[in-house]
């Protein structure tokens, strides 16, 4: 898609400035480090049946109701804080992805003795990425996702399928699945990587 400014895009940045500022300055950067890593796992599975512009649009009332996503606080959770979540109309307000996401905060502290969130998902990254050249192309998973979701529920993490684990690789820069003709494509190859662990 070429936009107003004379530089291709992958399709889906077109038609809200939110979108095209996430594309253009976040999607496919890598992401390191557990508290970034515990909201962008947090954001993809309230993503899971809505569109990804609902999620981002929400993003800081996300924050805000989840302490900033810091796992020891999340983690301390209690059923009054779910409800509390229920009745914030500034999320997506879903039960199971709310209980999830309290039980994913106390995966995340017991990683830390087993290398850390951030290893244990880095150590799926592929070694070769896929180079779409149009959207159909971009898979929804692969055998990697799959892998990478089968470890994260052993772990005890939970929203976490084949399709929202790739969302992950894709969104944090694991796989680049910007098309070949969109100006971002190889941008992560380029981004220094934030310190983390």
């Amino acid at each position: 898609m070429l936009g107003p400014d004379g530089r291709r895009r992958c399709p889906w940045a077109a038609g809200h400035p939110l979108n095209l500022a996430y594309h253009d300055s976040e999607w496919g950067l890598p992401v390191h480090g557990e508290q970034a890593l515990f909201e962008r796992i947090t954001l993809e599975a309230f993503q899971a049946g809505l569109s990804w512009l609902t999620i981002l649009a929400k993003r800081p009332a996300f924050r805000a109701a989840f302490d900033g996503f810091v796992p020891e606080k999340v983690a301390a959770y209690t059923d009054a804080d779910v409800l509390r979540l229920m009745a914030d109309a500034g999320i997506v307000r879903n039960r199971a992805k709310i209980e999830a996401t309290v039980r994913n905060a106390r995966a995340v502290l017991e990683l830390r003795g087993k290398g850390g969130l951030d290893r244990l998902i880095w150590s799926h990254r592929p070694a070769e990425t896929p180079r779409p050249r149009t959207a159909a192309e971009v898979p929804t998973s692969t055998p990697g996702s799959k892998a990478l979701a089968r470890d994260l529920r052993a772990h005890g993490f939970g929203f976490v399928g084949p399709t929202t684990s790739y969302a992950l690789m894709e969104a944090i820069g694991m796989v680049d699945t910007h098309l070949v003709e969109c100006h971002r494509r190889g941008s992560a190859l380029h981004a220094a990587a934030p310190a983390g662990g």
